[in-house]
């Protein structure tokens, strides 16, 4: 019998960071749920994550290295096993426990929880997944679903592969990243390294309205703004010229360079605001916040960030380096660039499913997890006329979520709260 030769590929251009800082404390993962209109039955949901895994190319690996470069194989393995949610999300994801494989799937009454750990895929990619999982879930538990669409993967999942950031690279670009030290928020943490949630329902056409009406605003200039006034809001006097708050906001490439990958194809930048007076209104924040991202959301210069990331790993020095030297020097450039961002706040943008999968979805919701100086990350997700703007929290204390949605309400927008208890426990 022929040997069956294993398929590998290279990391990305940003995953090559995420084998060398993860850790218990910094898992590197993200989560993103659906939730159904009835409760989930494992035995089905189990048939499903074997059945699409194998077809997944991107999914369906393990993480490798080699003496100069981390790589991904083709796993093989049978896919892993599905577990009814019993322990905080967002936990590093062990290989040796879950058949080598970096994602895991999960449920909790009516929602499916997919975990990811960012060295395979951006949320765009891993949103692929679960909808995929979603749909041949849902199939097997309507099966006339399967006689009106059929059992093949839906037009709109992608299967591309490429590394878009190295198809897009033009030239080496000068470094734009922010390296001085941003206000980090700090607070008693929930005990037994507890995972607080809270998720924000806000209606899209309210958020729209108010943010392009009132502010002139894009709905995520505006939530990225309510935060910084937030944050302003709780710690007055520890916000300053030296500590300013700065937000990450990462970017998805995609639409600017015409790519359907589903590797990681996003980079970050910054909305900043210095304090320079006494007092600012929210009103001010949000023009602050407006022009800071407007001035670098632009096509060249998002060129440019990567091109500049690019340029560092194609550095033919660094390619004649040991994997275990780079790994030092990674990690210390990381831990250099960390605490330059209070937080970070992701928008994975709109979600669609298609149609006649619409009757047995009732939303979507996503968060990620904390690193290094940062405890404290917000996304953004919307689906079906419901935007939900997610905080993972590792503090005791919630002034910061409660000003937000109280901004946000006093200005006409209705706000339903959900949280996953650990605040009142």
């Amino acid at each position: 019998m022929a040997r069956h030769e294993k398929k590998w590929e290279k990391l990305d251009n940003t995953a090559n960071i995420f084998p060398v800082i993860a850790g218990e404390a910094m898992t590197n993962t993200y989560r993103i749920s659906v939730v159904l209109k009835e409760e989930v039955q494992r035995e089905l949901l189990q048939e499903a994550v074997n059945m699409v895994t194998p077809k997944m190319p991107g999914f369906n690996l393990r993480l490798r290295s080699g003496f100069f470069w981390y790589y991904m194989e083709e796993n093989g393995k049978a896919a892993p096993k599905v577990k009814q949610e019993h322990r905080y999300p967002c936990r590093l994801i062990h290989k040796n426990k879950n058949n080598n494989y970096m994602f895991r799937v999960s449920y909790y009454h009516k929602r499916i929880n997919l975990e990811v750990f960012h060295v395979l895929a951006d949320g765009t990619g891993g949103m692929s997944l679960l909808r995929e999982i979603t749909y041949q879930y849902l199939r097997l538990a309507h099966p006339e679903l399967r006689e009106k669409v059929g059992d093949g993967f839906s037009p709109e999942t992608s299967l591309n592969r490429e590394d878009s950031f190295e198809r897009n690279y033009k030239k080496a670009s000068k470094s734009v990243y922010k390296t001085k030290r941003a206000f980090l928020v700090e607070g008693e943490r929930l005990p037994y390294d507890g995972f607080g949630v809270i998720h924000g329902y806000l209606p899209v056409d309210q958020i729209k309205k108010v943010a392009r009406e009132t502010y002139g605003a894009s709905i995520n200039e505006y939530l990225v703004a309510a935060f910084i006034y937030a944050t302003y809001q709780t710690f007055p006097s520890k916000v300053t010229m030296d500590r300013p708050v700065r937000v990450a906001v990462p970017v998805n490439l995609r639409p600017y360079f015409d790519s359907n990958t589903t590797k990681n194809f996003f980079v970050m930048v910054s909305a900043e605001f210095i304090p320079e007076k006494d007092s600012y209104t929210f009103e001010e924040i949000v023009e602050i916040t407006k022009t800071s991202l407007r001035e670098q959301i632009t096509k060249e210069n998002l060129e440019n960030i990567f091109s500049y990331n690019v340029s560092n790993k194609q550095y033919w020095v660094a390619r004649a380096v040991p994997l275990v030297l780079k790994n030092i020097a990674m990690k210390f450039v990381y831990n250099r660039s960390a605490l330059a961002n209070t937080t970070t706040i992701t928008n994975i943008g709109n979600i669609t499913v298609a149609e006649p999968y619409e009757p047995y979805i009732d939303g979507f919701h996503c968060f990620i997890a904390f690193s290094k100086g940062q405890e404290i990350k917000g996304t953004v997700a919307s689906y079906h006329g419901t935007l939900t703007y997610s905080f993972a929290s590792a503090f005791e204390d919630t002034d910061i979520q409660r000003r937000i949605f109280s901004q946000i309400a006093s200005d006409g927008v209705d706000v339903r709260i959900e949280t996953n208890g650990v605040f009142y426990e």
